[in-house]
């Protein structure tokens, strides 16, 4: 027996992403671009041009559904830009999303918990500008 739980290992807490699919997490998306709309240098990229694009997900159907949207949504703006669908579980966590599925527009979440159809989408990125 130790003193004061001194020299006891404590238990690591695992704390694991919610998926959409259950319908019980937390919703986020994305208002406005940082800059407000306005051209401003640095900002999304520095001349609000859309260079990447992701969905993080966990492999399940509606996180598949968002990845079909996304890449139904680039395909209708007439955009040339592949659309990465991110499942490894590390690299979902260092966007410090906890809620599936997000997209990811330039390196910044803009939408989380939620699968948005390809309308959506497009409603999303001119909220941020492009």
């Amino acid at each position: 027996m130790s003193l004061f739980g001194l020299g006891k290992k404590k238990e690591e807490v695992k704390i694991e992403p919610a998926c959409a699919c259950n319908g019980e997490v937390a919703t986020y998306e994305a208002s406005s671009c940082c800059c407000g709309g306005q051209q401003v240098d640095n900002c999304c990229g520095g001349d609000n041009k859309l260079t990447s694009i992701k969905v993080l997900g966990a492999g399940c159907k509606s996180c598949h559904d968002q990845y079909e949207n996304v890449k139904k949504a680039i395909e209708e703006l007439g955009l040339g830009i592949k659309v990465e669908y991110i499942t490894d579980m590390e690299k979902v966590m260092a966007y410090g999303v906890m809620s599936m599925p997000a997209i990811v527009v330039n390196e910044t979440v803009a939408s989380m918990g939620k699968v948005l159809n390809s309308t959506e989408v497009i409603k999303l990125l001119g909220k941020l500008g492009f």
